[in-house]
């Protein structure tokens, strides 16, 4: 099993069906296939072959589709980057991969450079300049995507993968504990999310794909591959933006799209005069924390359909769907924003979803109070992490992958997450680890104890909170010092929205209580 199957009859069965729409650009399922071809077959002549990674930093564009096809094609393994890392984090990745070859959008050219100049390894380095959007190329000397490619053949005969548990591609954690960890995911697993995704989704044949979600998130839950499952036309967009995606929903009839809450807010947030009559009922399907029951109601009026989806990077994203049943309709609404609230049950190609004893693994009661760590196991669970056997074994322990999230599961067998064992904070459909904020802060001369944690946010969903504990006789900074101060020494997402100067409660052991933080940010206390 491989996804990229799916292609390769696409292009044999509708061949000239519209594959992809970028700006003036348009590219049928002939020409996306020859073009992922020819990226495998240039990538061949430069030596990338089988379990090679090819690291690509890349926009919501057609050479992020193309490299979802024609890195695999030549046996080399995918690695995409989160566009909005800092230097030095992307220098660990490309050392930690061993990447052979970096693809680069012009835009992040400034940021990759940095990044090289930390590296260990040297790759080889392919730069694509959108012609929809042309960015200053910081990376000069370097080899242009449209010029590489052209000397690759498009009738490439790439090869299926010698065994379907090889690698597809590499995604990154947060590295809430440390270094981030690379999730190795597997052709299988990738495979049967394409019709997994579809099932979830309620695809039809020629679906039109909106790309609000970024493909460098677990290669877009997916979707670059499942697309081509059902000959569907995939929409790009460069950046999630009220008037681009209003106007992309009405020109082009788009079907589906996927994103965090704030992709729903964005849409709604939107001026009046900026959105548009829709011909289609989009179904929007989101994950992170559940969107609140106002904004479900607002997307119902403005005709979106809403799945509630959760899952993890280890995970292939999505294995988790809040699946409806008809007879909730009739209940109130107060009665539906609960039913909507819960996580749901197995995804289409999830064997085992279920919650358990984190130490004994023996299966919790479905009483929907009994609380217990989130568990799956299936074809759609990680291959591992790269190179770091420890964690993959502690991961995985008892034939189970243990997601550290904490939750119940209802008589009916749906779950319910109630808090996570990882303080980890979603923002904006971001994962941000309140402990490298800590790390950062802990580095200010003037700081004796700092604590971050989620405050409740109606634009992001959460943002970073930090309570701060100042050294005696310290001249005290300001909170916009300190933001100043992280927003220098970590990627702009992960900066602290608020900073709350106090005394942090502890255990008489000297333990920190950070759920009493979570108290006080989530009833709204600011910088004082």
């Amino acid at each position: 099993m491989t996804p990229l199957s799916f292609l390769a009859r696409a292009a044999a069965v509708f061949p000239r069906q519209s594959a992809i729409i970028h700006g003036q650009q348009r590219f049928t399922y002939a020409q996306f296939y020859a073009r992922s071809r020819a990226l495998a077959s240039a990538l061949a002549q430069g030596g990338i072959g089988n379990n090679d990674t090819v690291s690509v930093m890349l926009a919501n564009t057609p050479p992020m589709l193309e490299a979802h096809h024609g890195v695999p094609m030549c046996g080399a393994v995918l690695h995409a980057m989160n566009t909005r890392l800092d230097a030095p984090v992307i220098a660990y990745m490309l050392d930690h991969a061993e990447t052979k070859l970096l693809i680069v959008d012009q835009e992040f050219s400034k940021s990759i450079k940095q990044a090289l100049a930390l590296a260990k390894v040297k790759p080889r380095v392919i730069v694509y300049n959108d012609p929809e959007a042309p960015h200053e190329n910081y990376l000069p000397g370097t080899i242009d995507y449209e010029e590489f490619t052209s000397g690759g053949n498009p009738e490439f005969a790439w090869a299926m993968p010698e065994d379907e548990w090889d690698a597809i591609s590499l995604n990154y954690t947060s590295g809430t504990t440390g270094d981030p960890k690379g999730v190795v995911y597997h052709h299988r697993g990738a495979h049967l999310m394409g019709y997994a995704n579809v099932l979830a989704a309620g695809m039809l044949r020629h679906p039109v794909y909106l790309w609000t979600l970024p493909m460098f998130h677990c290669n877009g839950w997916c979707f670059p591959w499942t697309l081509s499952l059902v000959a569907g036309t995939h929409i790009c967009l460069r950046q999630v933006r009220g008037k681009k995606i209003w106007d992309a929903l009405a020109d082009h009839r788009v079907t589906h799209l996927c994103g965090a809450p704030i992709v729903m807010n964005t849409i709604l947030a939107a001026p009046e005069h900026e959105k548009r009559r829709l011909a289609t009922a989009p179904e929007f399907l989101t994950a992170a924390a559940p969107p609140p029951e106002s904004v479900l109601r607002a997307m119902d009026g403005a005709g979106f359909g809403v799945t509630h989806l959760y899952g993890l990077t280890e995970t292939y994203g999505p294995a988790v769907v809040n699946e409806w049943h008809a007879e909730w309709d009739a209940l109130d609404p107060q009665q539906q924003a609960r039913k909507k609230s819960r996580q749901g049950v197995c995804y289409p190609a999830l064997e085992g979803l279920s919650i358990r004893d984190p130490e004994t693994l023996k299966e919790m009661p479905k009483d929907g109070k009994s609380l217990g760590e989130a568990m799956f196991r299936g074809n759609i669970v990680m291959k591992g992490y790269l190179k770091n056997q420890a964690a993959t074994d502690e991961a995985l322990a008892g034939g189970w992958f243990h997601s550290g999230d904490l939750g119940v599961c209802h008589e009916d067998g749906y779950i319910e997450l109630k808090d996570r064992s990882k303080d980890i904070i979603i923002s904006g459909g971001e994962n941000i680890s309140s402990i490298e904020i800590e790390n950062i802060l802990y580095k200010h001369k003037d700081i004796a104890a700092a604590a971050v944690v989620a405050r409740p946010d109606e634009k992001w969903g959460e943002t970073p909170c930090a309570f701060i504990e100042l050294k005696t006789g310290a001249a005290p900074p300001t909170a916009e010092d300190l933001i100043a101060w992280c927003r220098d020494h970590m990627a702009g997402f992960k900066v602290p929205r608020h900073i709350v100067f106090t005394t942090l409660p502890r255990t008489s052991t000297g333990k920190l209580q950070k759920f009493k933080l979570r108290q006080r940010a989530k009833a709204g206390e600011a910088a004082s």
